[in-house]
């Protein structure tokens, strides 16, 4: 099990799931470019002190993250895009233990291109009126449903 940030916009959201990775042992994958200097001092800056405690990997584009997930098949399984253009819970998906959850970007999603090389998309219920759930809240939903099912079983 894997999160994916696509090009993140905020560097508080990145540190924060940064520290969910570490303290989860669930490692991320960030697709650059991201919206903000990615680096250990602006980490640091957004209170992300678990660096040194998470897996991640920087990927210089999507066309990066695609080729690195095909050459590492046993890592990278199924892509799952969390989106609000999506009409399946994902609170009634069946997560794999080697599933991708996608994160698209905080101020714009996903584009087309993505959402079409999806192996799944998933929304979180929501109440009508409003427009999304933070990103990294998202996330942390999604990975904590994954992980139940995953160490359930």
């Amino acid at each position: 099990m894997r999160l994916a940030l696509y090009q993140p916009d905020i560097p508080q959201n990145t540190g924060t799931l940064l520290r969910l990775g570490a303290c989860l042992d669930l490692p991320l994958d960030i697709i650059e470019p991201c919206g903000f200097i990615f680096n250990e001092k602006a980490m640091r800056r957004a209170g992300m002190d678990y660096l040194e405690q998470v897996s991640y990997r920087r990927h210089n584009s999507w066309q990066d993250f695609l080729s690195y997930r095909l050459a590492h098949p046993e890592e990278y399984g199924r892509l799952v895009l969390m989106t609000t253009h999506a009409s399946e819970p994902y609170t009634t998906f069946k997560f794999l233990p080697n599933d991708i959850i996608l994160m698209g970007r905080e101020s714009a999603g996903v584009p087309e291109s993505v959402h079409l090389q999806a192996d799944a998309r998933l929304v979180i219920p929501m109440k009508s009126g409003v427009r999304s759930i933070n990103m990294a809240i998202s996330a942390a939903m999604a990975a904590g449903e994954a992980l139940r099912q995953i160490r359930q079983s």
